[in-house]
């Protein structure tokens, strides 16, 4: 939670105090105070991990308040880490005067909000104005809460400018600011040594003074002459705010527009998706020149997406490498890799049948399948050559191909993905980080398997019968 940056440490401990309430609250809710292992909160921070210590998010300070709650491992509570931070928030309710709040349910590194976006505009005005309305339309999508539109409320401030009276009188605005200064923060009247420190001695108003508007009207300003003047007879006094962070990224000055999303309700990556075709297009038309950049869940997405697009491109250009030293064939190994978009079609199934939906792990299976995939049909492309060599014609050397090699074939096959059956049909909560990738290596080998005993030998066949009419062209 944040709340308007200034605000005094009693009012920050009364609501942290709140939040606390509230997660003893949801607890009991949830089923009592055995699902949860404890409860810690503090004041001047965020955390990266349970529990007191260093490591704070972002800038600290009073204003800032972190609390958090450790559950009991899954299988021993009825409730997910997510349902308890929908009661958590529930309890909390509605606060007056904050800044943002947000609840997340964690089990390991977080990488930001599911909805986060960079916005930027040369304009100040016009970007923070673009954000605040970024933010409305996100709040009108089911299942989206802690939105923030990133423009932070301010510190609180006075400007002085000096008074055509005061500057007759000499008073320069360098001058006012050490005399208001020395007030407030007090003036260096002496240095004492006291063994081998040095002590600064400084003067300045009671803490009574200091601690109310009110002493400015009473403020006297000496003039360089040696007379004095009311403070409000030598400046202008005008209330405004200024801004406790300036954001950049890569030069360019952004607000990040945010929020959270119940996945039970709806889905993040479909809030994004019409976002990008309906409602951003129609800001940047309204606010010329302003642009955008993913940040938080999504921009590490599209990184992952990335790294693998490559990954997987330098998987296939080995295993093409590697089938055609031995095949002395251009053609072959592509034969044999044809079983791949098969297997990803399997494994795509797979996720439908039992009601998953596909994430990078499941897209760490779909790399780790290409490599097992191939095995098959490789076996009975290299088969398929032996016979030929043995003097068969390319027909029958197909045909008796794929009778020597069903059974090691769907042996090889169906053991894998027996080997991974008990992986995919766990219900414990620990096993649903590795479930889609079992998946899509189990149900995507399975499917390629009944492919490639029938396209493999067809795309042999018709690779020769094309080879042929090259060979009687020429």
């Amino acid at each position: 939670m944040r709340l308007p940056f200034g605000v005094s440490i009693e009012e920050s401990r009364r609501v942290q105090k709140l939040l606390v309430l509230g997660a003893e609250r949801a607890i009991q809710r949830a089923g009592g105070s055995h699902i949860a292992k404890g409860t810690y909160s503090q004041i001047g921070g965020g955390l990266v991990s349970f529990g007191p210590g260093p490591a704070f998010v972002g800038a600290g300070g009073a204003h800032v308040l972190a609390a958090q709650v450790a559950l009991v491992p899954s299988d021993q509570r009825k409730i997910s880490g997510m349902q308890f931070s929908r009661l958590w928030r529930e309890e909390v309710g509605h606060i007056v005067g904050i800044d943002t709040l947000i609840f997340q349910a964690e089990t390991g590194a977080s990488e930001g909000l599911p909805i986060e976006l960079n916005l930027s505009h040369p304009v100040k005005e016009t970007l923070e104005e673009a954000g605040k309305e970024l933010k409305a339309i996100i709040e009108t999508y089911a299942g989206v809460s802690d939105t923030d539109d990133g423009v932070p409320s301010g510190k609180r401030q006075f400007s002085f400018t000096v008074t055509p009276y005061g500057e007759s009188l000499g008073i320069t605005a360098a001058e006012l600011g050490r005399q208001v200064r020395g007030a407030f923060f007090g003036v260096e009247a002496l240095r004492q040594q006291r063994g081998r420190n040095e002590i600064k001695v400084r003067v300045k108003l009671s803490e009574d003074e200091r601690s109310t508007l009110k002493t400015l009207e009473e403020l006297v300003i000496r003039t360089p002459a040696g007379g004095e003047i009311a403070f409000f007879d030598a400046a202008h006094v005008q209330e405004g705010l200024s801004y406790t962070e300036i954001k950049r990224v890569n030069g360019r000055r952004v607000v990040t527009v945010s929020g959270d999303v119940d996945e039970d309700v709806s889905n993040s990556n479909k809030i994004i998706d019409e976002l990008l075709k309906k409602h951003i297009p129609a800001l940047q038309r309204q606010y010329p020149g302003l642009t955008y950049k993913f940040a938080g869940e999504k921009e590490a997405q599209q990184d992952s997406l990335s790294s693998l697009g490559m990954g997987f491109a330098v998987a296939m250009l080995v295993v093409f490498t590697l089938l055609a030293i031995p095949f002395k064939s251009y053609i072959q190994p592509i034969i044999v890799m044809l079983s791949i978009p098969f297997g990803f079609i399997g494994a795509i199934a797979g996720h439908f049948l039992l009601g998953y939906g596909l994430s990078i792990i499941s897209l760490f299976g779909l790399i780790a399948l290409s490599g097992v995939v191939v095995n098959d049909s490789l076996v009975l492309v290299v088969t398929a050559n032996r016979e030929r060599e043995n003097g068969l014609s390319t027909y029958d050397a197909v045909i008796r191909a794929g009778k020597r090699r069903l059974r090691p074939i769907l042996l090889t096959s169906l053991t894998t993905f027996l080997g991974l059956a008990p992986m995919i049909f766990e219900t414990s909560m620990q096993a649903r980080f590795l479930i889609p990738m079992a998946i899509s290596i189990g149900f995507g080998i399975l499917f390629a398997t009944i492919i490639i005993l029938a396209i493999v030998p067809a795309f042999y066949l018709a690779i020769e019968d094309i080879r042929v009419l090259f060979k009687k062209a020429s």
